[in-house]
């Protein structure tokens, strides 16, 4: 990769994280409340952008949306945020390192795999159907969307599953058929609202510059 490439990919994974911080900070774009929980769209330009400039930079940009997740979640919380938040999580019964460590893993891990996993998965769909990308940018859109739904409510579930629940007014019991029922009312509409917008975008910005993977794969 020559320096002119690198600066272009360093200005558009600028560009991403601006954007990431723009739908984090600005009120009702990136969170929209829901009542039970707030939907998202930040991991849309961790999906695009892990098209774009490859699994790396997409785990990067993940992470920059993990940390959005964090800061608004420390400094403007509510009665589950410490779930996203070590610095709220710490001051929960039981070891205060190991909650703290829960919250990160919550709040980034999911997130950094959304630009790993949905890169691998139209990657996947990009060599199996070279004339039909749009499938591709759909299937890399519902991968990425469903992996930041999934491991962050799977991980609430299994780290914090008893203070989740406390906090929520509900028995633990009850938590699973909780868990799943925002998976399906957040989590499905958000993959879908992932998916059109997706296959609306890529194939606008691929006029102005190439998928990594017509770039770095045969």
């Amino acid at each position: 990769m020559n320096t002119t490439e690198k600066t272009r990919e360093s200005v558009l994974t600028a560009m991403f994280a601006a954007i990431i911080c723009l739908l984090a900070f600005v009120p009702y774009l990136g969170y929209i409340p829901l009542g039970v929980m707030n939907a998202t769209t930040i991991h849309i330009p961790v999906i695009i952008g892990a098209m774009f400039l490859g699994p790396k930079r997409g785990a990067v940009l993940g992470g920059m949306f993990g940390l959005t997740s964090l800061l608004n979640n420390t400094f403007k919380p509510s009665a589950t945020s410490f779930v996203f938040s070590p610095f709220l999580s710490a001051g929960l019964e039981g070891n205060a390192f190991v909650s703290a460590l829960s919250s990160l893993i919550v709040c980034f891990v999911p997130r950094i795999l959304i630009g790993v996993v949905s890169y691998y998965v139209f990657l996947l769909f990009f060599r199996l159907m070279k004339n039909r990308k749009t499938i591709a940018y759909i299937a890399g859109g519902l991968a990425g969307s469903l992996t930041n739904t999934i491991l962050v409510m799977g991980g609430i579930y299994l780290l914090f599953g008893e203070s989740y629940a406390a906090a929520k007014g509900i028995s633990f019991n009850a938590l699973y058929g909780v868990i799943m029922g925002i998976i399906g009312a957040n989590g499905v509409p958000e993959a879908i609202v992932a998916c059109l917008i997706t296959a609306a975008v890529c194939p606008i910005l691929r006029r102005i510059k190439p998928l990594y993977a017509e770039r770095n794969t045969n």
